[in-house]
């Protein structure tokens, strides 16, 4: 009898491990989602701003693609300084390969 608490005590301490383990993990991806979203948007935004161009929308599944916040923050940059879209769009390519 003894022995069976014993093993259902462990069991559920790991159970209860595993929930904050992945109670952490879902908050790490969520925060990660939050900070590309807004990385997308914020390079939208910029290009709509600036070129006043429906192509900015069109490359927003493009951008939506590129799950490296680094990445993301440098197109963010091409986007501010680009001359037109096409130059932003060219950027976005060979950033790609």
């Amino acid at each position: 009898m003894q022995e069976s608490s014993i093993v259902q005590y462990f069991a559920e301490k790991g159970f209860e491990q595993g929930i904050e383990q992945g109670i952490e993990q879902g908050i790490k991806q969520g925060i990660e989602q939050g900070k590309k979203q807004y990385a997308v948007e914020a390079i939208l935004t910029v290009l709509d701003v600036r070129f006043q161009t429906d192509v900015a929308e069109k490359l927003k599944p493009f951008l939506g693609a590129i799950d490296d916040l680094q990445r993301l923050d440098q197109l963010h940059r091409v986007a501010t300084r680009a001359s037109n879209i096409d130059e932003f769009t060219q950027a976005l390519l060979n950033l790609e390969n």
